[in-house]
Parts: structure tokens; sequence; C-alpha cells
């Protein structure tokens, strides 16, 4: 039962009958417009009556005394009219007994609509640089984007991720002519990306002393944007390598892409665009650089093409734009990207709109904060740079010790504290607004006691391990009275809420809003499980109990699994 629209469709019966004849607001407005109040003493439901004074010329405490004394629904307990407020106390057993069915019979669905089907949404995130080790500082879009791809697919939609991979510039040209002068295929394929970086860090240390080599470097970069085979093989290995080694990390985050079209893979698909550019007459020269001027709106000249004729990200991010519209015909594109482009974004989507591209509406850049580790900033210039691998790693450690520490007789310990260790880094990671900066520390991450990842997931296996000692939940004869009280009916209100929290998080393109959810709902859970005990010999106290310890562990695993956690079912 949508006790939503059910208070709504009241709502509205009450209206029509009270005051006939009048220019009535339509069902839609009216579901808007109820509210969750802050504390449930305050109802359910509210509806404030102030908006209909005018249409009604009535005062807002008229009309809701009015409406107050039309509405007699069986699931209502009681229907108060408060300050031009209606607020709605659903009848706690009936309240307990539809959210915990509805949650149970539509399982993993429970929360999920078909608002998506028929439609794509193309996701732009993690785009990691090759020939550079993963660190940190791409968890945050590697993440986001990955819970907003499952999001988007449990709402129906066709989800298109896409890994842009930073593999343009000078700086391929100078890793080939370091490798042919100082490297072999066997080193660099057995160092990986750690031996592809000495190697630049090499070429870049004896260029100091020998411009020759940057010379040497743009003459290898020029080879590999003719098509030179040799340049173009050495080039695509590197590529591989990269890959290869950043899918450990991928594979250990549960992240997976559609496709690694990154910036060279649209080399030749800029030349169009400049062209289409210059047809709309929108392409300007500025000292020898061709520029789109976006003064007009505030903002600096968008470049295009530079005064030697090279193209830079704006002509890449306009083809790449242009080709995901031609090729998936996305309903909506997200770029996860640090806020720090944001102007880069705000210029790209003015472009397109320019250039007559009636989509650029649906472009929008899921801007996020910066990382900084245990207090200190990231540098990779001063060495200060943590990698990514070594992170999940180390979490994956520290969760085995603890296990060790407190459940030393605990089967399966390595997978557990894979599981802990990962689900602590992703979880601390999209705990806050995506927008705010993050200080990863241990001490908090990894806490089992306070708003984290190990604690939600200790509170999933803990509602596993009461289902399992009960031999599971029972739903032939529950009491659902026996949930009136005030923690038990704090969890049914949560369950009630996922849904609506899951289209809010699709809506603003903030996982956090999952991440908070699921920290409310283990609180709330654990506060009934301390108060309310479940074992007890009154069978339809203890059915009604466990059903809604198994609803609280489903809905809470579902939450974790959209922000890529995993819940381990004994901990």
């Amino acid at each position: 039962m949508d006790f939503k629209t059910a208070v709504a469709n009241e709502i509205l019966a009450a209206m029509r009958a009270a005051f006939e004849g009048a220019q009535l607001p339509g069902a839609e407005a009216v579901a808007g417009a109820l509210e969750v109040p802050p504390d449930s003493a305050m109802g359910d439901y509210a509806f404030p009556c102030f908006k209909l004074s005018k249409a009604l010329k009535k005062s807002p405490m008229m009309i809701a005394d009015a409406l107050a004394g039309a509405i007699h629904a069986p699931f209502l307990g009681k229907v108060e009219s408060v300050k031009g407020y209606l607020n709605f106390f659903i009848d706690k057993a009936t309240y307990a007994e539809k959210v915990i069915g509805l949650a149970l019979e539509q399982g993993e669905r429970y929360g999920a609509d078909d608002s998506g089907a028929g439609k794509t949404v193309v996701l732009d995130y993690s785009s990691i640089n090759i020939a550079k080790r993963f660190h940190i500082g791409h968890l945050s879009t590697t993440m986001i984007g990955n819970s907003l791809y499952r999001l988007h697919k449990f709402f129906g939609w066709r989800a298109v991720g896409v890994n842009h991979l930073g593999d343009w510039g000078t700086q391929f040209g100078k890793m080939i002519a370091a490798y042919k002068r100082w490297g072999d295929h066997d080193t660099v394929a057995a160092g990986g990306v750690d031996e592809m970086v000495k190697l630049y860090v090499r070429f870049n240390e004896e260029a100091k002393a020998n411009e020759a080599l940057n010379d040497e470097g743009r003459a290898w970069f020029k080879k590999i944007e003719d098509g030179d085979p040799e340049a173009l093989e050495i080039f695509n290995w590197f590529k591989s390598v990269t890959l290869k080694d950043a899918e450990r990390v991928y594979d250990l985050l549960g992240v997976t892409f559609d496709s690694y079209a990154g910036e060279s893979f649209y080399n030749d698909k800029m030349g169009p665009v400049i062209d289409a550019l210059r047809e709309k007459n929108l392409l300007k020269e500025d000292d020898g650089a061709q520029i789109v001027d976006l003064s007009d709106w505030g903002m600096p000249p968008a470049l295009i093409l530079r005064s030697d004729g090279a193209t830079l990200y704006m002509t890449r991010d306009l083809a790449a734009a242009k080709y995901r519209k031609d090729t998936y015909n996305f309903d909506k594109s997200l770029y996860v990207v640090a806020y720090q482009q944001d102007l880069h974004f705000r210029q790209l989507f003015k472009v397109l709109e320019l250039m007559g591209y009636d989509w650029a509406k649906d472009c929008e850049h899921v801007a996020f904060g910066m990382v900084s580790f245990e207090g200190g900033a990231l540098s990779t210039r001063e060495g200060h740079v943590v990698y990514l691998d070594d992170l999940l790693h180390q979490a994956i450690d520290k969760a085995r010790a603890i296990i060790e520490e407190k459940s030393p007789e605990l089967e399966n310990k390595d997978e557990v504290a894979r599981q802990i260790g990962i689900g602590a880094v992703v979880f601390f990671d999209l705990y806050n607004n995506r927008i705010k900066d993050i200080d990863f520390t241990w001490e908090r991450a990894l806490n089992f006691d306070g708003e984290t990842g190990p604690y939600c997931m200790y509170t999933h296996a803990r509602a596993c391990s009461v289902l399992r000692k009960a031999g599971g939940a029972d739903a032939s004869s529950p009491d659902f009275a026996a949930l009136s009280d005030p923690c038990s009916q704090d969890v049914v209100r949560l369950i009630e809420q996922f849904p609506d929290i899951l289209k809010s998080a699709v809506n603003r393109s903030e996982p956090s809003m999952v991440t908070r959810f699921a920290v409310d709902l283990a609180q709330a859970f654990n506060k009934f499980y301390y108060e309310n005990k479940v074992m007890v010999d009154e069978p339809g106290t203890r059915a009604a109990r466990l059903l809604l310890t198994d609803a609280t562990r489903q809905v809470l695993k579902q939450a974790l699994y959209l922000i890529g956690v995993e819940a381990p079912e004994r901990m």
C-alpha cells in the first residue's frame, strides 16, 4: 500500500466534498505537497493548507478544520488540524503490516519502478590516465559514478558506463622515447605502470640537461598522431598494460565499464566538430588561436585550437559529446568530474547549445570535492600520493586484524575481511554530500560503532544472525500491533521512505542520500533490537518482529549494494 498516495486521495475526496465547485489542485500537486514531519509525534504525514487559502477564500486553519472532519479512512488512526496543517497518523498496526508486506513481497525490487524504461544515461566516470597509477584521488569519481550507474539501472534505465581514458598528449611521445632509449619489453611487462613511471621520470630528469630529448618526445607523439605503425603499437601496448594494472583495482571495487573510449579515440572525430563550429560562425581568431567567445554568458572564451593548430580538451570533449549522442542517443549524460572543472563544463555545455544541439540541456556535470589522507593534502609532485590498490589492501589487512581480535572463530575470514575493508573505504567516500572535501582517516573509516560502513555491515549481519537462529521469518500469524511502539515504528517509517530516498538520489545525482539512509536504518534497527526482544514466547509478537528484522535485512543489503558495498551475512 502506498500510504502517501492513499493519504493524498483522501485529501482530494475531502476537498471535493467540503468545497464543491471550487477550483482545486490535482492529485499530483496534493501528493507533492505532503510532508513527512521531523518528529513522528506530529504525525506520519502533514499537509499544509496555506496554498489553498487564496483559491478557497478561507484561512488555512478553517480549511484544515473542514478537511479533518471529512476524512474517516480505516487505515488512519487519527487526523488532526494544527495551525493550518493537516496531520495524519496512520494506524500503527496497519502501517507496519502494509510496509513490511510490500518490502518483503517485492524483495530486491523494493523501491524500484520503471521510470527509466526506454531511457539511456551515459555516465563518464573514473577516467584514469594511461601510464600512471590509480591513486586515491580517483576514488570519488569511480565510486560516485558506479553508484549512479547502479541506481539508474535499478530504475530501469539503460546505463552506459564510460571510462574516458586520459591517453593523449606529448607525454606519450616522451614515454615512447624513454622506452626506446632505456626500456625493454620484458621489464615493462613485469613492472607494469611502475616501470613506465620510472622511465618517464628518468626522461624528464635527463631532458633538463638535454633539450634534444624533448624534441625526440614531440617527434614520437607526432608519429602517434600520424598513425605510424611502430608508434601506435607501443602506445596501445602501454594502454593495455595500464588497464591490466587498473583492472585489479576495479575488480576489488566491483566496478565495471561498457566503454574505454578515451581521448585518443576522438582524434579522427574532431574535424567535423571544428567544421561545424566554422559553418555556424562560432569560431573567432584570437592571437592565432581559434576560440568561441562566451563573454555574453560571463565566461572566458572556449579555446578550440591553439595557434599551432593543436586541439585541446575542449575540442575532444565536444567530439565525445556528439559521438555519445549519435551512438547511444542518451536522455541524460553525466560527467562525474571534480568541481575544479566546473568552468570547463559550463563552457562545454554552452558551446554545444550554441551549436544548436538541444540535447545540451541533458548534459550534467556531477561535481565532487577533493580527497586528503590523514589530514595531509595529496600532491604527485611532492611525492605525497596514496595509491588506491595500496589503500584497499591496507584496509583489508586492518579489517582482518579486527576480525582476528573480535571473531577469531569466524569462517571465511579472508572473504569477510575483503568485504569489510573495501566496503569501509567506499562507504567513507560516499558518506558526505559529494561536493564536500573528504579527509580519509583509518580510525573513522573502520570504526564499527560510528556512522560507518562496518557499522551498517555489522547491523546487516546481526539481522541475518537473528533470522538464522529463528529458522527464518514466519509470516503465518504475525501480530502487527506488537510493532506499535516508537522504536518499531521508526524502523517501519524508514523502510517506507526507502523508495523516495532512492528517487531523490537519482534525480539529484547524490549517492550520499543512500549512504546516510543506510546509517539511519542501521541505527533505528539496533535501537529496536535492544528495546524489543525478538525471540519472545508469544508467537504473534515473535513473528511480527522477525518479519521486521527480515525487511530491515533486505532493505539494508539493497541500500549498501546501490552504493557499491557488499553486505556479509556473518561478521
